[in-house]
């Protein structure tokens, strides 16, 4: 049995996981959510682009064939509808647990051009507020980051390309925390920025190329520089980090996070981009 972790953060590592059916292949998981009942959803650039599993590893259901060109990122709210963004598309959809259509932002497949500052050119990820404000991470082409009310209606856009505070090489991904404080993981630029809800900087984390980052009550779960997991309070105290090749010195434990969820148990699930795509479990003790 294989422990990272320590002190009040130590997980068994739980890999292969999920049991995925025979003949299937997930492609490159790129990200995953947890809804309320703790089941999994892993969103990948594979044939079955929404899988469905238990927190066993059990397979539950699947959709979304065909619908995707780039999966990116996702997002469950608190009455488990999906959010869905696809880079290439250049869209974010929500969508019911079934799959159905709800809400579409942005235009399929036409990106808006960068120097309007308007959604979306590659977007990357999306959160929302806890008074169900839509904040999206415009990440690749666009270099902003977009706040909607919770019908979709654009409210808000800042940043622009630059190292500067509230400047992005690339917008990764996207948190919101109880206070309505926003977390960007400005991967290129080596650092987390915080902003208040209208875009106002407040602070930054140095972080070696954050991809991703998840936001449970007090803690916030970060993944970066493809190998590491750590964890911090909303004060800025990292209260753990591990990955990396601590336990293999030959090999690293992950070797390319790209997304990363918590389910309600305190177990960690990483999505990683290596060739046919891994899913790895880190189960809390």
């Amino acid at each position: 049995m294989a422990i990272v972790g320590s002190g009040k953060y130590k997980y068994e590592l739980i890999r292969p996981w999920p049991n995925i059916p025979k003949y299937w292949v997930l492609g490159e998981c790129t990200d995953s959510a947890v809804n309320s009942k703790g089941e999994v959803h892993i969103f990948s650039r594979g044939k079955h682009p929404l899988t469905i599993w238990d927190a066993s590893g059990n397979f539950i259901s699947s959709w979304g064939e065909g619908l995707f060109k780039s999966p990116h990122g996702i997002f469950i709210d608190n009455e488990d509808q999906i959010w869905l963004v696809d880079t290439l598309d250049h869209v974010v959809t929500k969508h019911e647990p079934n799959g159905n259509l709800i809400l579409t932002l942005g235009q399929r497949g036409l990106p808006a051009y960068s120097f309007q500052g308007l959604p979306f050119n590659m977007p990357s990820g999306i959160a929302l507020a806890p008074n169900g404000e839509i904040f999206v991470s415009d990440g690749y082409g666009g270099h902003r980051v977009h706040r909607f009310t919770s019908t979709g209606n654009l409210l808000l856009s800042w940043g622009k390309e630059g190292n500067g505070p509230g400047e992005f090489v690339n917008l990764h991904n996207i948190g919101v925390d109880k206070l309505g404080r926003v977390y960007i993981c400005d991967r290129e630029n080596d650092r987390i920025q915080i902003f208040d809800n209208d875009g106002n900087y407040l602070q930054q984390w140095d972080i070696i190329e954050p991809n991703d980052l998840f936001i449970q009550d007090e803690l916030i779960y970060v993944a970066s520089d493809k190998t590491w997991i750590s964890i911090w309070d909303l004060k800025g105290e990292n209260l753990a980090r591990f990955g990396g090749n601590e336990s293999a010195p030959s090999k690293p434990i992950m070797e390319s996070v790209h997304g990363i969820s918590v389910d309600n148990q305190g177990s960690i699930f990483i999505t990683e981009t290596v060739v046919n795509g891994r899913v790895t479990k880190l189960q809390r003790l």
